[in-house]
């Protein structure tokens, strides 16, 4: 747990990282939401200020008055212990409130943890700050991510940042490591913060295998891509070869194909994808796709954690062929709080890692990361396993 006046300093610089991000993004940027999985930027901002105020001030600060009693409504996000909530399907219907008024509830409520934890200072209060600290960069990395989605689905393909760099390069050649057979004990084992989908440390058997100690690059994919990759129907899971026809999937998402040369979308804007950069924007289904063509396959997230030490990791969120299950003896937390993992524990695949867009004081080599198969608008890659 971090002492009261540093997490004081950790949420303000938190709240303040939020509203930097979205600094580049024009008036109509903030309420456009594409598909269901993006969400407007003016929610995000919306949202994580809802935590704040639902769940430490609502409860806990007297004679506190809700800045608007609708926006419980509105910002909610699946919390059913809370109450009823817009569908995440219209949140891009929200023309109102106006962007300049949810600056203003971000202030009011900031301002009200202010005055609130100068009189405040718990172990429980402390505890559920860091959680909504925690949630908020979140949704920064959900910022980003969707700010592209946004922009990059724009016709005119409009550039976000001239500084944020998408595909850093990793310099180093392509090895493999070697791991013993063995037991390794998996999940969080200190007094810093984490998810409770990270408790439960438990001792698991590993094979020997071989792990990457690089991720694969943009150039690796379009060997296979030219090999004829998404057209081979018995290297795809059956329900990935259904997605690839159904939705006509030639290549990673925002690539595009312009007089024989390949394409991406930036967040500099269009340009010529840079081979050796570590491939990303891939579904679960296009890692196991690739794998099964190399002859090799994808790490568990078991295997990930026991050999991350002996590589570079946090540019790009890592596919495992692992599924996103509880540990050995999870406890769900009591209340709405109960609600933020838990309950998500079905039909998706655990990513490890990070990625660029991850803010900073918010990676660990624990973190478990998950997204349904078939989603790409995540920075995700790959590592290959043996």
């Amino acid at each position: 747990m971090i002492l009261t006046d540093s997490l004081l300093d950790f949420f303000l610089e938190t709240r303040k990282h939020s509203e930097d991000i979205c600094q580049p993004l024009e008036i109509e940027d903030y309420v456009v939401q594409p598909v269901i999985d993006v969400s407007p930027p003016k929610w995000h901002l919306g949202h994580t200020t809802w935590f704040f105020e639902e769940f430490i001030l609502k409860p806990h600060a007297k004679d506190y008055t809700l800045f608007d009693e609708d926006f419980s409504f509105v910002f909610n996000s699946y919390y059913e212990t809370v109450g009823k909530r817009v569908v995440r399907s219209d949140r891009g219907n929200l023309s109102r409130p106006s962007v300049k008024k949810v600056y203003e509830y971000r202030k009011y409520v900031t301002d009200g943890i202010k005055r609130f934890l100068a009189i405040n200072q718990n172990q429980e209060i402390n505890a559920i700050l860091e959680i909504g600290i925690h949630h908020e960069k979140q949704h920064q990395e959900l910022l980003l991510t969707d700010i592209k989605y946004i922009l990059g689905n724009n016709p005119l393909l409009p550039a976000y940042s001239k500084t944020f760099e998408d595909y850093p390069i990793e310099s180093h050649q392509q090895d493999w490591i070697a791991i013993e057979e063995g037991i390794y004990e998996i999940g969080h084992n200190s007094n810093d913060f984490c998810f409770d989908n990270e408790l439960g440390r438990h001792k698991v058997h590993l094979h020997s295998y071989e792990i990457s100690n690089k991720l694969v690059t943009n150039k690796e994919f379009i060997e296979f891509i030219e090999a004829g990759g998404y057209h081979r129907f018995d290297i795809w899971h059956a329900e990935g070869w259904d997605w690839v026809s159904q939705n006509n999937v030639t290549s990673p998402f925002y690539w595009h194909n312009i007089d024989g040369e390949w394409y991406n979308y930036t967040a500099k804007g269009l340009q010529k994808v840079e081979e050796q950069a570590p491939l990303t924007h891939i579904s679960y289904f296009e890692a196991f796709a690739y794998a099964q063509w190399k002859g090799f396959r994808l790490p568990t997230e078991f295997e990930w954690e026991a050999a991350q030490a002996f590589f570079p990791w946090g540019k790009r969120w890592e596919w495992t062929e692992s599924a996103y299950l509880p540990y050995p003896n999870y406890q769900k937390a009591d209340g709405a709080l109960g609600e933020y993992n838990g309950k998500f524990m079905v039909n998706q695949k655990v990513l490890r890692g990070s990625s660029v867009a991850t803010p900073s004081m918010h990676t660990r080599h624990t973190y478990r990361n998950f997204f349904h198969p078939q989603l790409r608008w995540q920075f995700t890659g790959l590592r290959l396993a043996k």
